[in-house]
């Protein structure tokens, strides 16, 4: 049952009732989602049959010009909000950057894209969400309602709390063009006080990217009606590498929304997919990120590059990892990636919580500092073997020492005192009680530290 009556389309009403009905034919226990694909870059053990499936939630219900809002299913992908929303002139006001996140999950996890320095993360920007209990029951949150809590708790729950149904999203009117302007810097301290400066500026978009020890580049993005010409970055070109010989660019607005997916950012290199002969081979549609995933747990689950450095007696680790780290720390936390990580290139957004008088407790950020995220994803290889987790393990006491936060989508190591200093264990637990008192749905420690 759906606690408070909304708006909503007969369509969601009638997959509700569906939902209802599968939810009476699972056997008692745990329940998990099942999921045909997913951001999350941590193995952990599955049971089908306890899997409840809600891919038929991946609709866009409605988009309102007038109001600025988009109300979607909690599966549809950001592609499906975008390709539906710019018809009619409109962008959610965050967009992370992979064509396959879906709002639900960058809802419940955590997402950031470079409007995130104007309009903060994407959960900041949600009006009304609906929620599936472990019970069965659906309850309508709102940031004033009865279930306000759970409206500001849902925020890297990570399905923990409920699942989300449908949501109602604030969204912004766009212009067809984005006009590119990048910016280099030898040196790191100019870079991120460069980055704060035009995190002050009436501009629509920045980030920037690290390619080598002393070569950063600042990247600012302006909505535009005309362009004198466009670049493609979806087939034979790569957009990280025209970075450092252009000075400005022009992309639709939707490529410049999926500029970085066609290669991962980065990370189709180590697939070997930079090639063009194999860029032609493979052809345009499949050169994206739900590609990418599914050679990636392929190769996670027959172990072929495992097998390959052991040949090599080489011992490796895997660093996927986004954190926040408060703008002053930021030039002292990228020396220490470069001295002690060494993976580049790396990705770079500066962000602030963008309305102050609300409060998102299970990943807590100072309203009155400005934060650089930085995004590093990649395997750090050794001669020497060193203990499980060594380099992600110095990556969380250096985050945490800075006052930083970090995202929960990969690998965590926190010890569980550790984990509920920095995701505010007392309101976790607070919400759990009251939405989810049987513990059907795992704990959050459980699922992002001990995999479960």
């Amino acid at each position: 049952m759906v606690t408070e009556s909304a708006n909503v389309s007969a369509g969601y009403t009638s997959r509700l009732k569906d939902l209802t009905r599968t939810l009476s034919d699972l056997p008692p226990g745990p329940m998990r989602l099942q999921k045909e694909t997913s951001n999350l870059f941590r193995t952990r053990d599955t049971n089908p049959h306890h899997a409840l499936d809600v891919s038929a939630f991946s609709h866009v219900l409605n988009i309102d010009r007038e109001q600025n809002t988009i109300e979607v299913e909690g599966m549809t992908t950001y592609a499906d909000v975008i390709s539906e929303s710019l018809q009619v002139g409109l962008m959610p006001k965050v967009v992370p950057q992979l064509k396959s996140i879906t709002v639900g999950g960058a809802i419940s996890g955590i997402g950031i894209e470079s409007s995130s320095f104007r309009y903060g993360l994407p959960h900041e920007s949600v009006l009304e969400v609906d929620v599936l209990l472990a019970s069965g029951d659906v309850v309508t949150c709102t940031p004033n309602n009865a279930h306000k809590d759970l409206f500001f708790g849902i925020a890297n729950s990570y399905g923990t709390l409920g699942y989300i149904l449908r949501l109602k999203l604030e969204a912004i009117p766009v212009k067809p063009y984005v006009q590119l302007t990048h910016l280099k810097f030898d040196n790191s301290e100019a870079f991120f006080a460069a980055l704060d400066k035009w995190s002050g500026q009436d501009i629509d978009f920045l980030d920037g990217c690290v390619l080598q020890r002393h070569q950063h580049f600042l990247t600012i993005g302006r909505f535009v009606d005309e362009a004198p010409y466009l670049s493609d970055y979806t087939f034979l070109d790569i957009y990280y590498q025209s970075i450092p010989v252009r000075s400005e660019d022009y992309l639709t607005t939707s490529d410049y929304l999926w500029r970085w997916d066609t290669d991962w950012f980065w990370c189709s290199k180590n697939l070997y997919i930079q090639s063009k002969p194999l860029r032609r081979l493979l052809g345009r549609k499949r050169l994206n990120s739900t590609t990418y995933q599914k050679i990636m747990r392929w190769n996670s689950r027959v172990g072929l590059t495992r097998r390959l450095n052991r040949m090599a007696f080489i011992h490796t680790e895997s660093v996927i990892q986004d954190v926040d780290i408060p703008t002053d720390k930021a030039a002292e936390f990228l020396d220490f990636l470069h001295d002690k990580i060494g993976i580049l290139p790396i990705w770079v957004c500066p962000v602030r919580v963008h309305n102050n008088k609300q409060s998102f407790p299970l990943f807590p950020m100072a309203t009155d500092l400005s934060y650089i995220n930085f995004g590093f994803w990649d395997v750090v290889r050794t001669r020497r073997q060193k203990p499980r987790g060594h380099f992600n393990r110095m990556i969380e006491n250096k985050v945490t020492n800075f006052g930083g936060i970090k995202s929960l989508y990969s690998d965590v190591f926190f010890s569980h005192r550790a984990f509920w200093k920095a995701y505010n264990g007392p309101v976790y637990r607070e919400l759990k009680t009251r939405y989810d008192p049987s513990g059907l749905l795992k704990d959050l420690y459980e699922k992002c530290v001990l995999r479960q």
